[in-house]
Formats: C-alpha cells, structure tokens, sequence
C-alpha cells in the first residue's frame, strides 16, 4: 500500500507540476505576444530605420545564449525553477526598462535587446530542461501540442488587445499600457514557479563535451544542423514582416489582426497536430509545414497589400503547428536517447540553443551588410527568399534520423550511432 500511495503521490506531483509549466507558458506567451510585437513597431516610430531594429535583435540574439550557458551552471549546480524564475525576472525588468526610458528607447537598442536576451536565456533553458524532466516520451507531444495552443492563444489575444488599446489610447499612454501589463503577467509567471517541485542538477557542467559529441552521434549532429537553418529564418523573419504590415497600413491594430489571423489558425492546427502527427508521420509532416512555409513567402513578394499580407498569415499559421510539434518531440527524443542524456541534459539543452542563435545573428548580419550596400526595398526581398529555406534544410537534416522505437507501425529502428571506444 506504501509503495501504492507512493507511486500514485509522484504521478500527482509530475500532473501537477505540468500543468504549472503550462500555466507559466501561458502566462509567458501572453505578455510577450501582447508586448514584444509592438516593441519593433515602437522603435521604428522613434528611428524610422531598419539598422535601429536589426541591431536591437542582434543584441537579443548575442546574449541569449550566453544567458543560456551561463544559466546552463547555474542549473548544475541551484534549483532550476530558480533559473526559471531568474529568466521572468529578466523579462519583467525589459518591460519595466522600456517604460522607464519611454520615447529614448531607440537610443538604447542594443541595452534593451540584451536585456531580453538575458531573460529569453534563463527563461528558455529552464523551461526546456523541465519540460525533458517533467514529460515522457508519450506525453511529449500532447505537452508540445497543448503549449502551442497557448502560444497560439497569447499570439490572438495579446497583439490584438494590444492593437486595440493603442488605437484607443494617446500614442504614448497605449504603449505604456501594454509595457505595464506584460510587467505584471511576468509577476504572475514568478509566483507561479514557487508552486513547482524542486529540482535540485548535481554535477558539473560539461559544456565543451557535449559540444564535441556532435562528432559522435549522428543524430545529434543532425538535428544541431537543423537548429543552425532553422535560426537563418528566424532572425530577419521575426522583424521585417510585421515592420511590412505597419508600412503598409500605418496601424498598429491591422498588425493587432494580422497576429489574430495568423495564431488563429495555429491555435486550430495546434489540436489537429497533437492528435494526427504520430511518430512514424514526424519527417512527412516537417517536410509539408517547411515547403507551405517557404512558398507562401511568393505571396508577399512581388505585390505587398494587407490582403495579401493576411493570406500570408493563414498558410504560416497553418505551417507552424504541422512542422513544430514533429520537430520539438524529434529534437526532445534525440536528445533522450543521446550519451549519458539523464544526467548531462542542461548541456544538451544550451548546446542546442548556441546552434540556433548562430543561425539567428548569422542571418541579421548578413542583413546589416546588405541594407548598409543596398537600399532596403530592394535587396530584403532577396533575403526572404533567401533565408526563408531555412525550414526546408530542417527536412533535409532530419530525413536521416533514426531512433529506437517501439513503435507498432514502421518507424524504421537504428542503435544509437556511438561509439564508446572513443569517448
């Protein structure tokens, strides 16, 4: 009976402590949806330049993942639900910066997108070392499924709410609404994380072998190789097209609705994800999200007008769900089936990271580069294109993963590729 009780009280503690890091998903993707799409759009009403905006997400980007290694030790060595409530602290000091230096932030780009990087680096390494520890592989996907929902939920409210209280608002008094909302969300996601069990790392951080193992397990190797094309998109994308939606309509409420649209339709194709996507449909799924992907980019290419931009938004919200919860279980299961993966998965965590912010500032340089050559109406278009191959490459590398599985309908078994004798 002691052993009953005691089975069932650890089945009620991994439940409940899910269900809180949904809960602070949630919370997390609300208050950056309702803020950070509009903290482009405000410093390009102070600069009215791209360099201004590129340069604030360069410097997110050169500090995430050196908030990710650092927060990396600290996780080996502190409870990781305390680098968990670091990373929200960070972000709740971002917004409450941008609403201490109000109409001066373009002046500050490059401290206000360190600031956030810092806290997308403690934030994200402890909530995906977490989600490893708290789900299994067969709740994985359900998990990833259901934070997506909540991540495409935030992505309709927050920007819309936010487009409409600035509408409603004097220019200054709506985004300094906005700012103070997302501050306190963030107060509600620390308080949240005091009810999580603690989960004390042992060890020591063992960065550079992890980082070595690459040359070790193909699959590893693999799927950092994805993270690296996945970040080239990433790392202009997340800027230019909702600069383009303002450009084009002056509004920040039609930005407001092009999110809604976009969110909407993940939120839809979030559910259908997590119940079709099985694991022997992963790589099909990943390849038909990355080709709707790229080839929607050619609606918004030759001719940019609102409509267009909102078919855009229908096949990209359609896209992401059929390739990220495929994609996130895959990376989550190579991982877990990796070398000496339980006690060594902050590393593999924070390696994982560095390889897709390398994609990200790659990508943002080389966009300096070319506006600093080129007028930027003319040469950004190319870029998209360009880069926006960057989730087909994701196919590309992870066609040839192999995992064990027990899989009933034909997912093809490989051993780890290892080899002991020279590690």
């Amino acid at each position: 009976m002691r052993l009953n009780l005691q089975y069932y009280q650890q089945k009620f503690d991994i439940n409940r402590d899910l269900m809180l890091l949904l809960t602070i998903g949630g919370l997390y993707f609300l208050g950056i949806f309702l803020s950070n799409t509009f903290v482009n759009i405000y410093l390009w009403r102070q600069s009215g330049d791209y360099v201004t905006i590129a340069v604030y997400n360069l410097a997110v980007y050169l500090f995430q993942p050196a908030a990710f290694i650092l927060a990396g030790k600290f996780a080996k060595k502190v409870d990781r639900v305390i680098v968990l409530r670091l990373g929200v602290i960070f972000l709740s000091l971002f917004f409450l910066t941008v609403l201490i230096i109000g109409d001066q932030a373009s002046k500050y780009n490059f401290l206000l997108g360190s600031v956030l990087g810092i806290g997308y680096g403690f934030y994200w390494l402890a909530f995906n070392v977490l989600t490893f520890e708290i789900t299994e592989p067969e709740t994985r996907d359900i998990f990833n499924g259901f934070l997506g929902v909540l991540q495409s939920f935030g992505g309709m409210i927050g920007p819309l709410m936010a487009g409409i209280i600035i509408a409603k608002m004097t220019e200054g008094m709506g985004y300094t609404t906005i700012f103070a909302i997302s501050f306190g969300l963030f107060i509600l996601a620390v308080i949240s994380s005091f009810f999580i069990n603690r989960r004390q790392a042992e060890g020591s951080f063992h960065f550079r072998r992890i980082l070595n193992e690459r040359n070790h397990n193909r699959n590893w190797r693999r799927i950092l190789s994805a993270h690296v094309t996945q970040g080239l998109r990433e790392g202009i994308f997340v800027f230019v097209i909702s600069i383009w939606v303002y450009l084009v309509t002056g509004s920040e409420f039609s930005l407001g609705v092009f999110n809604l649209v976009l969110s909407g339709l993940s939120f839809v194709f979030y559910f259908i994800a997590t119940k079709f996507i099985k694991p022997y449909l992963r790589k099909k799924s990943i390849l038909l999200g990355a080709s709707i992907l790229y080839f929607s980019i050619f609606i918004i290419l030759f001719d940019i007008s609102y409509p267009l931009l909102i078919v855009y938004a229908i096949f990209i919200g359609m896209a992401y769900p059929i390739i990220n919860v495929p994609y996130n279980s895959m990376t989550y299961d190579v991982i877990g089936k990796a070398w000496r993966a339980k006690e060594l998965r902050v590393e593999y965590i924070v390696v994982r990271e560095l390889f897709v912010n390398i994609g990200r500032v790659t990508s943002i340089l080389v966009f300096l580069l070319a506006v600093s050559l080129m007028p930027a109406e003319d040469i950004i278009p190319w870029l998209l294109v360009i880069f926006g191959t960057g989730h087909l490459f994701i196919y590309l590398f992870v066609k040839d993963i192999y995992l064990q599985s027990s899989n009933k309908q034909g997912m093809i078994i490989e051993d780890q590729i290892t080899d002991e004798k020279n590690r």
